[in-house]
C-alpha cells in the first residue's frame, strides 16, 4: 500500500486546513486509516482515524471537536478537516494505513505510512 499526503501549509491561528491521503496499491489488506503527527522533539502522536467499513471514527482528546476525519471509498481516499487550528498544531502530519483492530491510536497499530505534510500554525 502506498500513502500520498497532502494539503499542509502555513495558517493563521483560529484558521482552517484540510489534508488529504490517497491510498493506491494492495488497499484491500486495511480496514483503517489514521492520521498521527509529529512536532520538533516530541513523539509522533495519534490525531485521528476511521475504519474504511462502517466509517467509525476515532479522535485524540487534542483535537475532538475541531478536526473531522472522512473518507472516500470511491476514491480510496480519507481527509482530515482541521478547524480551529492553535500553533499547538503546528507538526508534521503523516497519514497511515493497517489492519487494526481495537488499538486504533497506537502507531504499531499501522503498517503502511504516508511521507508526512507539514502543518504551521503562526500566533
Amino acid at each position: 500500500v502506498q500513502l500520498q499526503a497532502s494539503g499542509g501549509g502555513l495558517v493563521q491561528a483560529g484558521g482552517s486546513l484540510r489534508l488529504s491521503c490517497a491510498a493506491s496499491g494492495r488497499t484491500s489488506t486495511s480496514n483503517c486509516m489514521g492520521w498521527f503527527r509529529q512536532a520538533p522533539g516530541k513523539e509522533r502522536e495519534f490525531a485521528a482515524a476511521i475504519k474504511w467499513s462502517g466509517g467509525s471514527t476515532y479522535y485524540a482528546d487534542s483535537v475532538k471537536g475541531r478536526f473531522i476525519i472522512s473518507r472516500d471509498n470511491a476514491k480510496n481516499t480519507v481527509y482530515l478537516q482541521m478547524n480551529s487550528l492553535k500553533p499547538e498544531d503546528t507538526a508534521v502530519y503523516y497519514c497511515a494505513a493497517g489492519s487494526v483492530g481495537l488499538r486504533v491510536g497506537l502507531k504499531n497499530s499501522y503498517e503502511y505510512w504516508g511521507q508526512g505534510t507539514q502543518v504551521t500554525v503562526s500566533s
